[in-house]
């Protein structure tokens, strides 16, 4: 075991409740969609939870990343407009994307460059740091919260003592107990849903179907829900499937928020193109046809007109106009249009 790998592991609690013996000194770990079965003195597929004996134990205790940002980059546009979050991550991740942003905190302990160090903090010491920045939201985000979850739970129950505001930045690959873990503490999800086709996940890792019944349990169970999906040429530009994604939403509801975010290189595509603005309003266009009611273009302000505001889906009236991550104009009295009246889905 490498020194890094130890001051990692260093960091971690007996999991209690998302673990379940599966024979042969095997836990399964019940914190995604994995449901990885570990043998002993082995870790999980994101590494971060590993079976110590008998014993599951899980990441505790520390912060890679922490910032206050607009809640409008994380993006939740539906969810307290104008406002910041303070906003912590932590290691690892359940997915292997070779395109993600965050990876030199996402893929610790499988890429050697990988090597943020984490830096010690307790729940009580975060809360407070929500309250030195005057903010009124706490989210996890920045590498993948599920496999963290017994921190971001122990997190979002003091926060919720102390009313703020909760929220998962995820990509939902979940396990339904993960998912009832969280929620008793958790008020918000942005789910990030990158492909349609099965064969498309399972190249990041993935089982796409797996995504398709976390999205709609949480929305069923209640918290807020905003979905994401990287446009990246190649791989996500194909209206069909645009169509099929914007389908699949607007039957849970169309009045799902759906994040279109440009591609800019990153990791091991770095050399990929980015995503051009006639490709993300494409999009844009594909998903409106299809039902959904909020559709957003993101990571290109200013190029894709008024895709970056909110509009209401009966009348048209513009009730929150954006420029990138900044709120220009609010006209949403409570939560319904000042002109008809229509109840706009969303935390307000």
């Amino acid at each position: 075991m490498s020194n890094f790998e130890a001051e990692v592991r260093e960091r971690t609690i007996e999991a209690e409740e998302l673990v379940e013996e599966a024979g042969h000194g095997k836990l399964r770990c019940l914190a995604c969609g994995h449901k990885c079965e570990i043998r002993a003195e082995s870790s999980g597929i994101c590494r971060m939870r590993y079976n110590d004996n008998g014993v599951l134990r899980v990441p505790y205790g520390y912060v890679s990343s922490l910032h206050v940002d607009p809640m409008e980059k994380k993006p939740f546009f539906h969810a307290l407009p104008g406002q910041r979050a303070l906003s912590f991550g932590m290691l690892g991740c359940n997915l292997d994307c070779p395109y993600c942003q965050n990876w030199n905190i996402s893929q610790t302990l499988r890429d050697e460059a990988a090597r943020v160090h984490p830096r010690d903090i307790s729940p009580e010491e975060l809360v407070e740091r929500a309250f030195r920045a005057n903010v009124n939201s706490i989210v996890a985000t920045y590498n993948e919260p599920l496999i963290t979850s017994e921190w971001t739970r122990a997190v979002f129950e003091l926060a919720k003592q102390e009313n703020y505001i909760t929220g998962c930045v995820s990509n939902g690959y979940a396990s339904p107990e993960v998912i009832e873990y969280l929620r008793p503490h958790t008020d918000m999800f942005n789910v990030d849903f990158k492909a349609w086709t099965p064969e498309k996940y399972q190249k990041l890792g993935g089982d796409v179907e797996v995504v398709k019944e976390s999205l709609k349990l949480i929305y069923e169970l209640g918290m807020h829900l905003e979905v994401i999906t990287l446009i990246v040429p190649g791989e996500t530009t194909d209206p069909q499937e645009i169509e099929q994604i914007a389908k699949f939403l607007a039957g849970i509801s169309p009045d799902i928020p759906w994040h279109l975010t440009a591609f800019r290189g990153a990791y091991e595509w770095q050399g990929q193109r980015s995503t051009s603005p006639q490709e993300l309003k494409q999009a844009y266009e594909t998903a409106r046809q299809a039902g959904m009611n909020h559709v957003y273009c993101g990571n290109l302000p200013g190029e894709v007109g008024e895709t970056e505001s909110t509009y209401c889906p009966d009348c048209d009236e513009l009730l929150i106009e954006r420029l990138g991550y900044s709120i220009r104009q609010v006209n949403l009295p409570g939560d319904r249009c000042p002109n008809c009246d229509r109840r706009l889905y969303g935390r307000f």
